[in-house]
């Protein structure tokens, strides 16, 4: 998960300044030593670590902070700010040209990920009603136009190429004209990479920027490269002249130092981050929202906008009412467990939900590979099993454990778990319909 070393130091250290009922400046720059510490092994690059440590210092050792009521709570308020702004303060969303098709142009070296982020990309573009076309660029890298294709084909995205006979500038030319003809809001191109940065990269990505003058330049940065990432991102910046950076493999690096070195070092803002393999996992990046997971605060607005997108609104109201009618049945849990699945691991989704974060919970804790063994018990009964599960016997529980490979007592876990579920929903749509009486879950 991303930033998860550096996130467990931080509660850490936290947790000894809140548990202390009055602060000293000793205290608060001993503790600072140990958030600097923190973020020099996450690979935050020294220089932004020196200047941000230097800033949390100085609002943190005054003397509105030392003699407030809770200044271990004021400290980590002033960490909290410091690192939004040191994230980028507010979300950087894309500009969109006055006349369409808006160009966007993707650089990057080999391997960040582009031609599968400039996918993503497309994809949400298309969510907010835009209609994308996907330009094939990279003549250079071996089937570099067939992956994206693949990639294209996959969301539905239209891919523009003309081989790799074609120079890139011609190609970024003609896909512009042909999306013009086409009616097409935005056009995505897929540049070529290189291992290094070189002379020959960037003078034709140079050529293709002033031949179609992309409304945003945006460098495609792996998160595991780590502080390469950062001279990467200098590097393009200064002869190319970025407008953003997208994140990518971002949920793979636990420590998160390129995330925290970039925007500092080149001035230019994260506008998305890659946070896993689906289409939907390139999020737009709230700096206020990731300052606050990293610190263990959760991410409610995140975590609904997963849910909302994720989840099916007639669904969820004929949901409601079976839950109100006690009819919610096997088959309804079946299909609410897909439907979560959709927002992601069950850790990043617990990480998302305020306090949940400082439980320190392990990845053996929790196995998005227990969603499938349930599944497969589920999948393996009968439409009226899953709708009546009081009828299942001994015969019956034996069939469907040999069927989906899992034990009778991982079946009998299964259905008492459901049952207990039931109950619990029963005594929250009662509560909420103002029937009086102490609730009780039925685990306690």
């Amino acid at each position: 998960m991303a930033f998860e070393s550096l996130s467990e130091k931080l509660k850490s250290v936290f947790k000894q300044l809140n548990s202390k009922g009055s602060l000293t400046e000793k205290d608060v720059k001993e503790a600072l030593r140990e958030v600097k510490l923190a973020l020099l092994e996450a690979d935050v690059n020294f220089r932004v670590v020196k200047d941000f440590v230097n800033k949390v210092t100085e609002k943190a050792i005054g003397e509105a902070v030392l003699k407030s009521l809770t200044p271990g709570q004021q400290v980590i308020k002033i960490v909290n700010g410091e690192l939004t702004e040191l994230l980028g303060s507010a979300n950087a969303k894309l500009t969109f040209s006055s006349k369409p098709p808006t160009v966007y142009m993707l650089a990057g070296l080999q391997g960040a990920g582009k031609t599968t982020a400039a996918g993503k990309l497309a994809c949400y573009l298309k969510k907010q009603n835009k209609k994308p076309l996907l330009a094939a660029c990279d003549i250079y890298r071996p089937a570099a136009i067939k992956q994206l294709q693949v990639v294209g084909n996959n969301y539905n995205i239209p891919v523009f190429s003309m081989g790799d006979k074609i120079s890139p500038v011609d190609i970024a030319k003609a896909a512009l004209s042909h999306a013009k003809d086409n009616y097409f809001d935005v056009v995505i191109l897929d540049t070529a990479g290189r291992l290094h940065i070189n002379e020959e990269l960037m003078a034709e990505l140079t050529e293709i920027k002033t031949s179609v003058f992309p409304q945003e330049i945006l460098l495609v940065i792996d998160a595991m490269t780590g502080q390469d990432a950062v001279t990467v991102a200098q590097s393009f910046n200064e002869q190319l002249g970025l407008d953003g950076i997208i994140i990518t493999k971002l949920d793979g690096d636990t420590r998160g130092g390129a995330a925290l070195s970039i925007r500092h070092v080149t001035g230019k803002p994260i506008k998305f981050v890659g946070m896993g393999e689906k289409a939907s996992d390139l999020e737009a990046f709230y700096p206020d929202r990731m300052a606050s997971r990293i610190l263990g605060m959760g991410d409610v607005l995140s975590l609904i906008e997963k849910a909302q997108s994720a989840f099916d609104q007639k669904e969820a109201m004929e949901l409601e009412k079976k839950m109100r009618t006690n009819e919610f049945s096997l088959e309804d849990f079946l299909s609410q467990l897909q439907q979560v699945k959709k927002m992601g691991s069950i850790k990043d989704i617990l990480g998302m939900i305020p306090g949940m974060g400082n439980l320190n919970i392990k990845d053996e804790d929790i196995n998005d590979k227990d969603f499938a063994f349930i599944e497969a018990i589920i999948r393996s009964m009968t439409p009226q099993e899953r709708r009546n599960p009081h009828i299942l016997n001994g015969s019956r529980k034996k069939r469907i454990a040999s069927g989906s490979g899992r034990s009778i007592q991982e079946v009998n876990r299964l259905l008492k778990q459901f049952e207990e579920m039931k109950k619990m929903m029963k005594t929250f749509t009662e509560a909420s319909r103002g029937k009086r009486g102490k609730m009780r879950l039925p685990f306690m």
